[in-house]
């Protein structure tokens, strides 16, 4: 919710080789498939398996699990947990619903930069009706630990989209199917970068599975995913050296912890959302603690130090054409961070995108602002595709 992003752009709509949908006012307008675009290769996985300089790096997740108290009643059905994720040494908090239903698919809610499980309050319940439906906080957020990003070397040695998807995968494989007898098929559902994330857990499971093996994700719904207009590919080559210096400046220095003490408010936060957000009134206290709050948690700062000046790594332009199955594009039209025209343009070509739904109103979190909306369209999707 953070992340650093120009405001919208002004230039007009392009036509889209996808199958496109608006959803409002009960219509729906599609047209027909063309060929995709050609995009290239995503770039080699980067691994950060070295181990930490200091034990400071994992020693938040030696303290107890505890599961945190929240500024909201969970619905009915929807139970909160953590999870050691044994490879990190870390715990991971986590919430679920419907997974007494063996036989339905399992559905997987990754929140965006800034967010976490909360995020997803008013979609897990309603989606557990007819699927296993599980949020995860990702590594550093949420109630999550955030080990120390300095004692694993190089800036973004831990906190990049390479270790979300190890901890996806992970989950899914020691939480999800963990007893082995449910249904394997999977879904995943992400906003915001939470779906590179996504992306590069399908994209790293595939490879690791290799040609011809069983493959347990049916789909991806990027919900208003990240362009990461800050890549370094699609910054401006004289812009470079001097986004990587301001990035420097506030990672490796005092300023950075100052800039994170003014944000990390309520009234800052408030402001936020309702950038984020197109109605303000969606924007309730309650929405703002659940993202306050994790973010005062020790380690929060140095997490977001970390993750503002990551230019690197995978783009969904990358990743996109290369998944093994459907990609469903769900957009609100009014995110003034994403704008919809350079995500039809960028992404709705490609053979893999089965629908691209704009969402009239919404601004960039779809599943909170209008989840009355989104809701059944996240169902129909994991209907189709499992």
């Amino acid at each position: 919710l953070l992340e650093w992003k120009p405001k919208r752009s002004t230039m007009r709509p392009l036509q889209s080789s996808a199958r496109l949908a608006r959803v409002g006012a009960g219509s729906r307008v599609s047209t027909s498939s063309s060929p995709s675009s050609s995009s290239a290769p995503a770039p080699p996985r980067r691994r950060s398996s070295r181990a930490p300089r200091s034990a400071t790096s994992v020693g938040s997740a030696l303290a107890s699990q505890v599961v945190p108290s929240l500024p909201y009643e969970l619905q009915e059905g929807v139970e909160q947990g953590m999870w050691s994720w044994q490879e990190r040494n870390c715990s991971v908090r986590y919430q679920k619903a419907g997974v007494s239903n063996a036989d339905a698919p399992a559905v997987v809610l990754i929140h965006g930069f800034g967010g976490n499980c909360d995020h997803w309050r008013k979609n897990i319940g309603p989606l557990a009706r007819s699927c296993r439906v599980y949020s995860i906080d990702l590594l550093g957020y949420g109630y999550s630990d955030k080990p120390c990003p300095k004692d694993y070397g190089e800036p973004n040695e831990l906190y990049n989209f390479y270790t979300w998807a190890d901890q996806i995968n992970a989950f899914l494989e020691e939480v999800v199917h963990e007893d082995g007898t449910a249904c394997r098929d999977t879904v995943l559902v992400c906003n915001s970068v939470g779906s590179v994330a996504g992306l590069q857990a399908i994209a790293s499971d595939a490879k690791r599975r290799g040609p011809g093996s069983k493959f347990d994700y049916r789909g991806i719904a990027l919900l208003n995913p990240s362009l990461r207009l800050l890549h370094v590919k699609k910054q401006a080559p004289l812009a470079r050296p001097f986004v990587k210096a301001f990035q420097s400046f506030l990672r490796e220095t005092p300023a950075g912890e100052v800039f994170f003490s003014q944000v990390a408010q309520p009234r800052a936060i408030e402001n936020i959302l309702k950038e984020a957000y197109h109605d303000p009134s969606a924007v309730s206290q309650e929405l703002v603690s659940c993202v306050l709050n994790p973010g005062l948690q020790p380690g929060a700062v140095k997490v977001f130090l970390d993750f503002i000046s990551y230019s690197g790594g995978p783009l969904p332009e990358e990743l996109i054409p290369e998944m093994p199955c459907p990609v469903e594009l769900i957009w609100g039209e009014e995110d003034p961070w994403e704008p919809i025209e350079v995500g039809r343009k960028e992404y709705s070509g490609f053979d893999t995108v089965r629908n691209f739904v704009t969402l009239p109103g919404v601004g960039h979190c779809p599943m909170d602002e209008a989840a009355s909306t989104v809701n059944p369209l996240i169902a129909d999707f994991v209907k189709d595709v499992c």
